[in-house]
């Protein structure tokens, strides 16, 4: 699998995909081009780093939509808005939906560059926290119910004498289930423990 980073150009105007792939090609950035945010979405392959060059107004799905979709999935690429100056207002609203950077038509070759460069950044940040989450989640799920149970607990702060009363068994089995928890989980410290559980639990209330 490729780890270089490609640029997804959305546009229903040819000469702007034309032109947006050419500029990509001149600074040695891989490119797709879509007519049509319909298009984008048949070929999305989530295991592609990059980052989607997207034109906010177009027929059938718009850009906006097609963001919004995205932002239902596990992960993408940042999201570049270009618009045309009526559509400024929208743009905004993608930006504040999450799009990495909205820019305006004509745009400034160098400031599209920027851009992009940036949410390419931003792209592979978000896919090491996801690769990191991914790897907690894992050691969570060798854990045994019982385990699970335990290792809640040690993460609320109680000790091992109140959890072996709430879970009605005794306080040697808890700290030999304690054991197995820090074992598998990969955690040299409770203060470890802890940080990985937070990590998940903000991903997964985010």
């Amino acid at each position: 699998m490729t780890t270089d980073p490609r640029i997804f150009i959305v546009d229903d105007d040819k000469e702007v995909r034309e032109s947006i792939g050419f500029l990509m090609q001149s600074v040695g950035l891989a490119s797709n081009s879509y007519a049509s945010a319909q298009d984008y979405v048949d070929d999305f392959d989530a295991s592609l780093p990059g980052c989607l060059i997207l034109d906010v107004r177009m027929k059938g799905m718009s850009g906006l939509m097609l963001q919004e979709h995205l932002s239902t999935l596990p992960i993408h690429p940042p999201v570049i808005i270009i618009t045309g100056h009526g559509d400024v207002p929208m743009a905004v609203q993608a930006v504040q939906a999450g799009a990495s950077d909205f820019i305006e038509k004509p745009f400034n070759d160098q400031v599209l560059l920027d851009s992009i460069h940036k949410a390419i950044e931003q792209d592979a940040k978000n896919r090491g926290i996801a690769a990191k989450i991914a790897e907690i989640q894992g050691r969570v799920d060798r854990l045994t119910e019982r385990e699970r149970e335990v290792m809640e607990m040690v993460v609320e702060g109680k000790l091992n004498k109140v959890i072996a009363y709430d879970l009605g068994i005794s306080q040697s089995t808890v700290e030999s289930h304690r054991g197995k928890v820090m074992d598998k989980m990969e955690a040299k410290t409770l203060s470890d423990l802890m940080r990985m559980m937070f990590s998940l639990n903000r991903n997964v209330d985010d």
